[in-house]
């Protein structure tokens, strides 16, 4: 299987393909026949790949499969090339395992939805442009696949197109994006010019001969590449917004592929991140703050899928913490069980709002753990498992990181990150207890609809909860377990993360930390079932005598409208001035242009003068042909827009090449 390994991100591409030109009129309501057989199989070829890695010696887990010379201009060279590790196999597992139960899923929420077709024809692109990323073996290779990732979340958030706010939202997405692709594509750039090749395995040979500024400068242009697609301070915005697209497809987004990629592409490039140790302890503090800034603000939203966006963007930022120290694999760690736990969330909120006839306000639920029981009872595990409780999936890759930064000296870091378990806690059960239990608030139109979902819908959550529960175990003992052995091969000495004992901190310190961490978790339990079962008043007081620091919560910081007023709407004023720019002036220079036709014209029935009509009349079919050439660009479509940008850059680089 290794060395077919393309037919993995084949498979769904060719049910993209077969989808996108025959689904909308032919396939339709069997379209998911198509997407979900490609990834199944996709999935299960995984499988059949990392038994195959498992079974080489250590030394021997990294091999690359080239198919092809893609690009030669000059001394740049790409390969349309794969790379087989432990690390890029624990992600194909993630992306197909969790993309296919999503895929599975989606059959019962999306059934009689318009534009069935469409949407698995996204589904199954979405998933080939992830797997192209985490299989790539080059730089370009990855940015290809990085910005198709990109193109996806922008059609699947606006899927629902007509609805204003849902359009809104892929555009928000995908602009905020370009902003850190932009970065991505500059530390692209110079890491040809610094080493002369984009090729992972060469560059990272090469990466010691290359100063600590270049290093530093290349480091930190990834780094903003990963704060667009996974979320981090300042480009997180646009990741609540996200939560417009179909349930699904926030599952998707959050648990298996686009956020993800921030993670894996600093995990991939570990080596260089190591010899910058400034970016290193930026990424950390940047992941630390993210993680505790998002945790506040979902401490008092209402909105089911924002409350878990909010999350997301959280636990994406103890990912970063533990890039930032160095802990590569607890990070990928965190990574693996956070997909299982989080797509569970989002599922098992798509089937709330099933319930529900799609209400999204916690508000307006309650007491609907006897309405759909399956439901509830797999959404308790997963809000365990991110609680960081003990012995789900959650609590041991979180308890790695916290420890991580601990014993790499960031105490602050540590702090901030235990103080976001007590938060993470708060806000999950917050969750739990307005949605599943207490007084029923579900308005009466809607409560005598209220029914389980299908079972194409609860056996995904039914997996996803079993995973949960058991997905941690790989990284028993911490530090040390077969999950971390895996990847050794990958990060070394780099991604090492060892049990307080090995390093002489003694068992006792060991528990000391697993137990406030326990005990933090287990707090924020507690102080959420105080406030929302035990005395449901209460919020509402401390909202009233909070109520500077609880608005400010609620408007999320007032960070959207800080970015309107500074760079939207600036931006729209300097639109609108080019605007009036191009109507007054250059259509003023055409109307002169056309005046002087006229009078030229004037002159050559006045003289009548053969030269002088003809010289008329070639003068205004040139303007006006020109016109209409020009006017086939100015289509007002900012993904044209973009292309055309990214052909300008191809364009600068070949000349740059071929000088």
């Amino acid at each position: 299987m290794l060395d077919k390994i393309y037919l993995i991100p084949f498979l769904p591409g060719l049910g993209a393909l077969l989808l996108g030109l025959f689904g909308p009129r032919y396939i339709r309501e069997k379209s998911h026949w198509i997407a979900c057989t490609t990834l199944g199989l996709s999935f299960l070829f995984s499988v059949v790949a990392f038994f195959e890695l498992l079974q080489l010696p250590a030394a021997e887990r990294s091999l690359e499969v080239i198919l092809y010379q893609w690009i030669e201009v000059g001394q740049f060279k790409a390969s349309l090339g794969f790379q087989i590790d432990p690390l890029s196999v624990v992600m194909l597992l993630v992306v197909t395992g969790v993309g296919f139960l999503i895929h599975i899923y989606s059959i019962g929420y999306m059934h009689g939805e318009k534009g069935y077709a469409r949407f698995f024809t996204y589904l199954n692109l979405f998933a080939f442009s992830m797997l192209i990323l985490v299989l790539a073996n080059n730089f370009l290779l990855l940015f290809v696949g990085w910005e198709a990732v990109g193109l996806c979340s922008y059609l699947l958030i606006g899927y629902w197109f007509e609805k204003h706010s849902a359009s809104e939202a892929g555009k928000k997405a995908f602009l905020v994006n370009r902003v850190g692709d932009f970065g991505f594509a500059l530390a692209v750039m110079l890491i040809f010019a610094t080493f002369g090749t984009i090729s992972f395995t060469e560059v990272f040979h090469r990466a010691p001969e290359a100063s600590v500024g270049v290093l530093t400068a290349i480091t930190l242009l990834l780094f903003m590449g990963a704060c667009g697609k996974s979320a981090q301070i300042p480009l997180y915005v646009w990741l609540p917004d996200a939560m417009e697209g179909p349930t699904p497809v926030s599952a998707l987004i959050h648990a298996a592929t686009m956020v993800t990629a921030g993670i894996y592409m600093i995990a991939r490039t570990h080596i260089l991140f190591s010899l910058a140790p400034f970016t290193l302890s930026l990424i950390a503090i940047i992941g630390a703050a993210t993680a505790l800034f998002a945790a506040t603000i979902a401490l008092v939203q209402n909105d089911i899928k924002r409350i878990l966006a909010y999350s997301t963007i959280s636990q994406l930022g103890y990912m970063f913490m533990a890039l930032g120290v160095g802990a590569f694999t607890a990070g990928i760690f965190h990574l693996m069980t956070h997909a299982f736990f989080k797509a569970l969330l989002f599922l098992g909120a798509g089937s709330v709002m099933h319930a529900l006839s799609g209400e999204l306000d916690i508000r307006k639920m309650g007491g609907l753990a006897r309405h759909i029981p399956k439901t509830a009872i797999t959404f308790v595990i997963a809000a365990i498992a991110i609680a960081g409780i003990p012995p789900l999936a959650g609590f041991w890759s979180k308890d790695e990181i916290l420890w991580s930064a601990f014993h790499s000296g960031n105490t602050l870091v540590w702090a901030l990150g235990a103080l976001t378990v007590l938060m993470t806690a708060f806000y999950m059960f917050r969750l739990v207890f307005q949605v599943f239990y207490g007084k029923s608030r579900v308005v009466p139109e809607v409560a005598h609809h209220i029914h389980e979902s299908p079972s194409v819908m609860t056996y995904p959550l039914m997996i996803l909860a079993f995973l949960s529960i058991i997905g941690g175990f790989v990284g028993i003992p911490p530090g040390r377990g077969a999950f971390h052995s895996f990847l050794s091969p990958v990060f070394g000495e780099h991604g090492e993360t060892h049990s307080l004992a090995s390093l002489g901190g003694g068992l006792g310190l060991e528990y000391i930390m697993m137990f406030i961490s326990v005990l933090l978790g287990a707090a924020g339990i507690g102080i959420a079932y105080l406030f929302y079962i035990k005395n449901p008043q209460l919020p509402g007081r401390l909202a009233k005598s909070l109520a500077v620091p609880y608005k400010i919560l609620l408007n999320k910081y007032f960070v959207d409208e800080f970015y309107s007023r500074t760079l939207v709407r600036p931006g729209i004023r300097l639109a609108n001035f080019f605007r009036r720019f191009d109507q007054v002036i250059i259509d003023g220079i055409v109307n002169g242009v056309s005046q002087l036709t006229v009078f030229t014209s004037f002159l050559s029935k006045l003289f009548d003068d053969h030269f002088v009509d003809g010289f008329v009349n070639d003068v205004g079919d040139g303007i006006a042909g020109f016109g209409r050439r020009v006017r086939r660009f100015q289509t007002g479509l900012v993904q044209n827009y973009a292309l055309y940008i990214v052909l300008g850059v191809a364009a600068m680089l070949t000349i740059f090449l071929l000088r």
